[in-house]
């Protein structure tokens, strides 16, 4: 099989336009936007950048962290593409090796001798006077790459549609408000748990998904006298603060699931763990202007680059803690007030529905998740009445939260799946009814998604 047979393959595998890189030219100005050990780490290559826009060739366009991050610091949207492994690995060596030189372009080793010529470059020597000005004629992807077009995405998804799927009789209806059924237990914990500490202890929840990274910062922080627990993902960080309301997060930027942005986002968006200073590390870009950048757009307190000195790791956590102890008292409403506050949000907004006024029990709904925006309830809640007015996507969105807090949420799980179906989008249906079949709390609930799995495959 030729490479270009291979790339085809990870093209319709992927959903996304393939590159052949034997067959690109590339600035090699163009590569400074992106740190050569960052591409070598995640198998990446930009191959142009042209205004907001980074055409990047990956090994897995899967990668929504990477994406994210490079999107995150340098405040362009990146359209990824397939590209083969093992050509992909050559290409980032040859083409930062060219940058190194001062070579103002990287030519793959299959572009024909015409196309250099139409681009101003010598064939016999592989250099000439392209440049930033001279290149504006390359204004789209295709300039620069063969014709590997971008498969059909889902073939087989009918057109979207609000009405609901008929027939759908084997299956429990979406739920009504204030019915919230089945809910799986929480995630085990790692470490000593507790409530909001006191002056004397503090609690520090460490996020990261690199077990190594978590021991070492464990080990600082505990020697600190501070007691210490663990996440490795993102929803399971977000289910942490929730249980224990810890006095400092570190955070690291990267992590499955939900990117560590994400999660900062939501928590300096909440009243209720708003307060909670946050320490962000990464290993992949540097450079005061990203901390200034997450101090300002994600209320980060400090920002650590990997590998950090276990000093920096102290400093940081001390002056942290220090601020949050001067500044707790008078910001913000009282904890426990606030949590109370939102359980009463949810039994009005239930009233509200039973009442049939549906708009009032949404307002009220939706106040209460800034009161308290992990409090999985309420978004179920939410999102049920979200279905009964048919603001299907709204609905979605909700329920993609709750499972984020709680993946084994059966209820939303399964009220995901209808509402997946309602807005004709049959693939996510089936693979939200397929993580419902292992959620369902009994045999009975099992037996009925399988059955309805069957009708739609």
């Amino acid at each position: 099989m030729t490479e270009v047979e291979d790339l085809r393959l990870l093209a319709e595998k992927y959903g996304v336009p393939g590159v052949d890189l034997g067959e690109v030219v590339i600035l090699t100005e163009d590569l400074e936007i992106i740190p050569r050990e960052v591409c070598e780490t995640h198998s990446i290559l930009p191959v142009m950048v042209r205004g907001d826009h980074i055409f990047l060739a990956m090994a897995n366009p899967h990668d929504t962290r990477a994406v994210d991050e490079i999107e995150f610091v340098t405040g362009k949207k990146v359209y990824p593409y397939a590209a083969v492994t093992h050509v992909l690995t050559r290409a980032i060596e040859a083409a930062y090796d060219a940058r190194a030189r001062k070579v103002s372009h990287y030519v793959g080793p299959n572009v024909s001798e015409a196309r250099l010529r139409e681009l101003g470059i010598d064939p016999k020597r592989k250099s000439g006077p392209l440049s930033r000005a001279s290149s504006q004629s390359l204004k789209a992807p295709s300039s620069l790459m063969p014709a590997i077009t971008a498969p059909t995405v889902a073939p087989d998804l009918p057109p979207p549609t609000l009405r609901r799927p008929d027939p759908e009789p084997a299956v429990p209806g979406a739920d009504e408000p204030g019915e919230e059924g089945a809910t799986a237990t929480s995630a085990a914990v790692r470490g000593s748990a507790g409530r909001y500490s006191t002056v004397a202890s503090k609690l520090v929840l460490v996020v990261d998904d690199e077990d190594d990274i978590r021991a070492m910062l464990k080990r600082v922080l505990v020697a600190q006298g501070h007691r210490v627990i663990e996440a490795a993902t993102g929803p399971l960080a977000l289910q942490m603060v929730k249980q224990h309301v810890p006095d400092l997060l570190v955070l690291d930027a990267m992590l499955p699931g939900l990117h560590g942005f994400d999660v900062a986002r939501r928590l300096k968006a909440s009243e209720r763990y708003g307060a909670i200073p946050i320490i962000m590390i990464s290993a992949v870009y540097r450079g005061w202007r990203v901390a200034e950048d997450l101090k300002t757009s994600y209320g980060i307190f400090a920002y650590l680059e990997k590998p950090f000195r276990l000093a920096e790791v102290v400093e940081a956590t001390t002056r942290a803690l220090a601020a949050r102890q001067t500044d707790a008292p008078p910001a913000g409403p009282d904890l426990d007030q606030l949590s109370a506050e939102a359980a009463k949000a949810l039994d009005e907004g239930v009233a509200a529905y039973r009442l049939g006024d549906i708009d009032r029990a949404i307002d009220i709904l939706q106040r209460g998740t800034k009161l308290d925006p992990l409090a999985s309830r309420l978004h179920f809640h939410l999102a049920l009445l979200y279905g009964k007015k048919d603001q299907v996507f709204d609905g979605i969105a909700e329920l993609e939260m709750v499972i984020e807090l709680n993946p084994k949420h059966f209820p939303a799980l399964k009220n995901l799946a209808l509402l997946y179906e309602r807005a004709g989008f049959k693939n996510r249906a089936i693979e939200a009814w397929e993580r419902a079949v292992h959620a369902a709390p009994d045999a009975v609930n099992r037996a009925q998604v399988k059955e309805r799995l069957v009708q739609l495959l």
